[in-house]
């Protein structure tokens, strides 16, 4: 109906309520006014399918309906009254203004954001909530808006394509969760922009759950015979499925996080911070040899200190 007819929508606002609504701020003035505004568009949008009021048509094929109430949603749900149209037949006509007003996006979207930014559920309604009328914002209703969200972001995630994506490195590990293993694949662009490219769910970290995982990246479009580092964990599952599908001349490397953190599990509290302080500065250093160097030195020392953290640092070095 705009594109063809371009119709104008005319809009008058009586003094007294636009000051009334002023003195609560000129958002409440906008907001108020978007409310008349999206009732002007669905009377335009009725008047255009049945014509004007008290109006004889001998051709009518629709008629004005008893009005219902109604909700819009733009980050959170106002009352609003729908006006409705049926055809001649006694069938229900939908309104695409209603239909664009009343769509749930908006919605789905605003609590996701606001969620991920750390606001609670159950402060969510007494932050946002803009209209005094406004109503949906319960704890509940928020974290059910929150689940579809979430839901439709990992389908999003987990389907896009990969085809055009020129990566530099690949960081594969895996986490606990509710008593299972989340397997996920960390991709670093050139530019250095980090994405999650997929997830797999196991019982544990094994050979197939990975090659699962990467398999799925290499039909969504990946190309793994291009160059690039892999970093990964010291589970032998992790380098086997990265060798399976990269080949051996894969470049994989140790992730220094857990090294560092499987060494200091073997010592005390006292021995931790100078030990962690030696490890961070061997990492630091941007000279091979110096760093490598500086990494026998320690693990010679925690051969006479602590025997099981010096083997767990020596451990996947590369061998001459």
């Amino acid at each position: 109906m705009a594109a063809e007819g371009n119709p104008a929508v005319q809009m008058v606002l009586p003094m007294a309520e636009m000051v009334g609504w002023l003195r609560k701020g000129v958002g409440e003035l906008i907001r108020q006014a978007g409310l008349q505004l999206m009732d002007l568009m669905m009377q335009e949008e009725v008047r255009a399918l049945v014509g004007e009021r008290s109006q004889r048509q001998t051709e009518r094929t629709a008629s004005r309906w008893a009005a219902s109430a109604a909700t819009a949603c733009d980050g959170q749900k106002v009352p609003i009254e729908r006006p409705r149209v049926r055809t001649t037949d006694e069938q229900e006509v939908r309104l695409g203004s209603y239909e664009m007003f009343h769509r749930g996006e908006p919605l789905t979207e605003t609590v996701w954001e606001k969620l991920m930014l750390g606001l609670s559920t159950r402060k969510y309604g007494e932050a946002v909530r803009e209209f005094t009328e406004a109503y949906g914002l319960e704890k509940s209703a928020v974290s059910e808006h929150f689940i579809e969200a979430s839901r439709a972001k990992l389908q999003e995630m987990m389907e896009r394509r990969l085809d055009k994506l020129r990566l530099c490195a690949l960081m594969i590990d895996a986490t606990p969760f509710a008593g299972q293993q989340m397997v996920a694949a960390l991709g670093i662009a050139q530019d250095g922009h980090k994405m999650i490219l997929g997830l797999r769910q196991g019982a544990t970290e094994n050979t197939t759950v990975v090659s699962e995982l990467l398999g799925d990246l290499v039909t969504r479009g990946l190309d793994f015979t291009a160059p690039r580092l892999y970093v990964l964990d010291g589970g032998k599952a992790l380098s086997a499925a990265v060798k399976k599908h990269a080949g051996e001349s894969a470049a994989i490397q140790r992730c220094q996080v857990h090294k560092r953190r499987n060494v200091l599990d073997h010592l005390t509290d006292e021995q931790k911070p100078a030990v962690a302080k030696r490890l961070n500065a061997a990492y630091a250093m941007e000279d091979y040899p110096a760093a490598k160097q500086a990494l026998q030195q320690l693990h010679r020392e925690l051969m006479d200190l602590n025997p099981s953290a010096a083997r767990s640092l020596g451990e996947g070095w590369k061998r001459p």
